[in-house]
């Protein structure tokens, strides 16, 4: 642990026990030592500046911990409690990947189901592909498209519908050969959660409502931001750190992203769901909700990841593999299974150990995933009696590191020689990529502007770089998605394509493709 009160001030420590929770649920007799993850989360808060976090520790079939800290918002300053809701992002995956497995269990599809049998408009690229994608594929992050190919599809928050999804996939291009590398993909898991709406009759939001968060009791929890109940007030909004300060920045948890993303949950009720995983599907009412044979499906690895030497001197790290909507590795000689999930300032983070019938979620409203990860270690350093070490410290030093690296080079560097540009007009017009839709350039008050029509964020202006080069701006800088735009001209001078690619990608997040775009004029 390595973290005692003095490591925080006297101040901060009573403003972060003012702010917390005091509605808790722990059993004194647990392996799991929470005043020392009491102590982490306040010492995480302080370390990586976040307004509120929410955790659940369950251990021997029991909730040990479940408790809200700080607030969900920098001027409202209501407090975080277990209840507060929180949009989890990614962690919604294995739900979209445990309803499948209810409708194994059920006899209604397989596993090694093509995909066309249930969705026959699903097509890529590749015919082969198309025609050998199975169930089990979609879950696994190998179809062979690149990271977040596509995204833009539903991020941030579009205007596409099932059907365009659809009928866009086949329009992106492969990176790799089918089933041979991992990249993830989040298409793949809206693709999955359409499925799971064909076989069962219901649409993915109500079969997740009804068939599992109903039976585990998670009554708090909802299928998409906008099915949380008016009179809910106590849900989270995201910070996003820019230019020395935090800033609030709602966006609608992901409810695009559907079966790849749009679940609201919280500590209470996501400890619901650790304890169901850790039962093999039985819910904390005695209900089975799944088989163990089916969850082993999930729990074991479909593909496989390179393993970095820093993660093997960290955590003892052999192996990093992905099943059917968890993640896996080894961890100090146990398997320990999860996920992580982020919404621009909003991050969640899902552990298990199932050898020790141990889980944590870790909820949080600003975009420090670290942060949930050292929690995380904290939980487990005394329940699995290992080494003694301030994690939050460690992952703090680092990420801070990495953080200043990456900033230092958040703008381009300034070019000798520039090359002149063609007269603002002849830029402008629509460009059009046939998965995404179009993209108009025009000219208002003397400056190009670019509005990507599907997507209402993706508004901003054109600032000359080089020749036919321009850096994008956004209107919203908090999207931290700047980029680059290079015209393509024939011999006329006249615009007849444009390609695209970020600025930086250690800070720009992966779901703004933009280099997968090929765009035409229209």
């Amino acid at each position: 642990m390595k973290i005692g009160t003095q490591s925080l001030s006297r101040i901060a420590l009573g403003a972060c026990l003012a702010m917390s929770s005091l509605s808790t649920s722990w059993n004194v007799q647990a392996a799991v030592n929470v005043g020392d993850v009491d102590i982490a989360v306040k010492a995480a808060m302080k370390a990586f500046n976040i307004p509120g976090i929410a955790i659940g520790v369950v251990e021997n079939g029991k909730v040990v911990m479940a408790k809200g800290y700080g607030v969900t918002h920098l001027e409202t300053q209501a407090p975080v409690n277990e209840n507060t809701l929180f949009g989890i992002a990614s962690n919604s995956k294995a739900f979209t990947a445990t309803a499948l497995a209810m409708l194994v269990d059920e006899g209604k599809l397989n596993w090694d189901d093509k995909v066309i049998q249930h969705l026959p408009e699903f097509q890529l690229a590749d015919p082969y592909v198309t025609r050998e994608m199975t169930i089990r594929d979609l879950l696994s992050h190998r179809s062979g498209l690149g990271l977040g190919a596509g995204d833009l599809m539903i991020w941030p928050d579009t205007n596409k519908s099932m059907k365009d999804i659809l009928a866009g996939l086949k329009y992106l291009k492969p990176v790799s050969s089918f089933r041979t590398q991992y990249a993830y993909n989040n298409l793949m898991f809206v693709t999955a959660g359409e499925v799971v709406a064909r076989v069962s009759g219901k649409p993915w939001a109500e079969f997740i409502e009804t068939r599992i968060l109903a039976p585990l009791k998670m009554n708090n929890s909802h299928a998409g931001f906008s099915r949380i109940p008016k009179t809910n007030k106590n849900f989270a909004t995201g910070h996003v750190p820019y230019e020395g300060k935090l800033h609030p920045f709602f966006v609608d948890y992901l409810e695009d992203f559907q079966g790849a993303g749009a679940i609201a949950s919280s500590a209470k009720d996501m400890s619901q769901w650790l304890l169901t995983q850790l039962s093999h599907g039985v819910a904390p009412s005695g209900e089975r909700i799944f088989t163990e044979e089916q969850q082993q499906q999930l729990w074991q690895p479909h593909i496989m990841r390179t393993v970095s030497q820093r993660d093997f001197e960290s955590t003892q790290r052999h192996f990093v593999g992905y099943g059917l909507g968890f993640a896996m590795e080894d961890y100090f000689g146990l398997k320990k299974l999860g996920h992580g999930g982020g919404i621009l300032g909003m991050v969640s983070h899902v552990a298990i150990i199932p050898e020790k019938q141990l889980g944590v979620v870790i909820l949080s409203n600003q975009q420090a995933y670290p942060a949930l990860a050292a929690i995380a270690n904290e939980v487990f350093e005394d329940a699995l009696k290992l080494e003694d070490r301030d994690w939050v410290s460690e992952l703090s030093t680092s990420y801070k590191e990495k953080k200043q690296k990456a900033y230092s080079a958040l703008l381009p560097k300034p070019i000798d020689v520039v090359q002149a540009s063609l007269p603002t007009e002849f830029y402008t017009g629509t460009l059009k990529s046939d998965w995404y839709g179009d993209v108009v350039i025009e000219k208002l008050d003397k400056t190009l502007r670019i509005d990507f029509t599907h997507t209402p964020l993706l508004k901003g202006m054109l600032q000359h770089r080089s020749g036919h080069t321009f850096l994008v701006k956004w209107d919203q800088p908090l999207l931290e998605a700047e980029a680059f735009i290079t015209f393509e001209v024939d011999e006329n001078q006249k615009v007849i394509g444009a390609k695209m690619r970020s600025v930086n990608n250690d800070i720009t997040d992966f779901s703004f493709d933009f280099h997968d775009l090929d765009l035409k004029a229209k």
